[in-house]
């Protein structure tokens, strides 16, 4: 597979967060596989230890967290070069019935095997009881209080 075009990733930056806001997992599944068929890696954020496979980097990140973001990425943020794409993702995430926007500087780089490496950057909410924190917890097992 040819390294996806700027059109290809054009669409797909779309999709990520069309698809993601409408819930639709199948089809957020097939839009991250029309541009990486093959293996993933990710620091996310960086700091943390690596995830590797689709799986983990993707799937299992949908299912815990979609329920309770919505994401948006102002467009002058977007930034297509070859073959890497960055942005500045805003997070709203509800949680405990309150709505915070957390923002998140992400890049993807799609290489010509089809694989991906995915690294963010973000202020990772302290170890706690709330749900927030609960959620982090299971996201990153055996983080350390204070991490950023």
């Amino acid at each position: 597979m040819p390294t996806p075009s700027r059109e290809q990733l054009q669409k797909w930056a779309g999709n990520y967060v069309a698809l993601w806001n409408a819930g639709d997992r199948e089809a957020w599944v097939r839009n991250w596989r029309s541009v990486g068929p093959g293996e993933f890696r990710m620091l996310d954020p960086v700091g943390t230890p690596e995830k590797r496979g689709f799986e983990m980097c993707c799937a299992k990140s949908f299912d815990l967290f979609q329920p309770k973001i919505r994401f948006h990425v102002p467009p002058e943020t977007v930034f297509i070069c070859g073959n890497e794409v960055a942005w500045v993702m805003e997070n709203h995430l509800t949680v405990d019935g309150n709505t915070t926007m957390l923002r998140s500087i992400e890049t993807y780089r799609f290489e010509p095997d089809g694989s991906v490496v995915i690294r963010t950057f973000y202020d990772v909410p302290p170890p706690e009881s709330t749900e927030l924190g609960k959620l982090f917890d299971t996201y990153l097992p055996g983080r350390q209080r204070g991490h950023r």
